[in-house]
Parts: structure tokens; C-alpha cells; sequence
């Protein structure tokens, strides 16, 4: 089975790469649903966000808010950092198990849909890292056009890995800077490469 990390910047188009990969049949998780399991009220990122943070990163359930962890988070590296320290490994048991998973269950490609993939150093987890690159003023249109703040994007890319070194430290590289049909062919013909080899 053929391990894929998927990673690109904010709004970059990871989520539609991921649909249509699921589409081809490939076997796909979500490394920010781990994450938002991971925040649910008793869960161990809940705990690990209240621990660092205080109980002001949490809503009235009891579990994570997002919006003001990010807030926090994304104006502080070190902050951002104590974060992804306890974050990370979890997430990444949880890819692990999932993996084998689609792995008993046939699966030829798997793929993990991860943005922190290359900022947590983990790309020597997969076989194949697909990195989803947009210019930066269509994934800033693509975040507002969701309820984004464009300052709150900019503080978010700021954040994220330079771009040529996430170029460098890929296998692949989908450009996504044309019509959603346009990306459809770029990930169906590299889905077809990686099933050929």
C-alpha cells in the first residue's frame, strides 16, 4: 500500500485533492479531524489546550474553541510550538492506526491529509508527500470567501513553512491555480502514476 502525506498552506485546495482522491479510491483521513476528536470535552488535546492555556481556550461544553486557540496560537510561536509538542504526537499514533486499517482492508493508496505535515517533520512517515501550492491572493479570496479574516490568513501563511522548502522537501507538487476541472486532471493523472509504478 502506498502511503501519501498531503499537506499545502491555508486554503491551498488539500480538501478537494483529498475529495478527489477518495473518488479514485483511495482510503483518506483527515488529520484535522483526529484533531477536532482530539478537543472534544475529556479528551487528551483538551486537556493538553487547558493545561497550557487555561480553561479560556474552551467553550461552554467544555471542549476546545478553535477560533481562540488559533487567536492564541498563531500570534505566539512558542506558544504554537508548546501546542504542537503535545498535538502532534497524538495525531500522529492516530494516522499510524489508521493507516493499518486501510492497509487490512486492501486499500492500494492511503492518504493522510495532514497541514502540518512538513512543520512537524513527519514526512518520512509516507512514501509520497503531495504538497498543494495556490498563489497567495487566491487562498486568501478562497479563506474570506468561507468567513475568513484576510488578516487572520496572512498571520496563518506567516506561520506555515516557506514555500520553497516545502517544495524542496515533497515528492509531488499539484499546482492548483486553474478551474476545479483543471485539478480534477492534474490529481486523477498523478493517482494514475503513483498506481502504475
Amino acid at each position: 500500500m502506498l502511503r501519501v502525506g498531503l499537506t499545502g498552506g491555508l486554503a491551498s485546495g488539500k480538501s478537494t485533492v483529498a475529495t478527489h482522491l477518495s473518488k479514485l479510491g483511495a482510503a483518506v483521513f483527515d488529520a484535522d479531524r483526529i484533531v477536532a476528536d482530539l478537543y472534544r470535552p475529556g479528551g487528551p488535546g483538551e486537556a493538553a489546550a487547558a493545561g497550557l492555556f487555561g480553561n479560556e481556550v474552551l467553550n461552554a461544553a467544555g471542549a476546545v474553541d478553535r477560533t481562540s486557540l488559533a487567536r492564541i496560537v498563531f500570534a505566539d510561536p512558542a506558544k504554537r510550538h508548546a501546542l504542537e509538542g503535545r498535538i502532534h504526537p497524538m495525531v500522529g499514533a492516530e494516522i499510524e492506526r489508521l493507516f493499518d486499517e486501510a492497509r487490512k482492508e486492501g486499500a492500494r493508496v492511503a492518504v493522510a491529509e495532514a497541514s502540518q505535515l512538513l512543520e512537524a517533520a513527519t514526512e518520512d512517515r509516507y512514501d509520497r508527500v503531495l504538497l498543494i501550492v495556490a498563489p497567495e491572493d487566491e487562498r486568501i479570496g478562497r479563506w474570506t470567501e468561507k468567513g475568513g479574516d484576510p488578516d487572520d490568513a496572512r498571520r496563518r501563511m506567516a506561520g506555515q513553512i516557506p514555500p520553497e522548502e516545502a517544495r524542496r522537501r515533497s515528492t509531488d507538487v499539484l499546482v492548483n491555480d486553474g478551474t476545479l476541472e483543471e485539478l480534477r486532471k492534474k490529481v486523477e493523472a498523478l493517482f494514475r502514476a503513483w498506481t502504475q509504478e
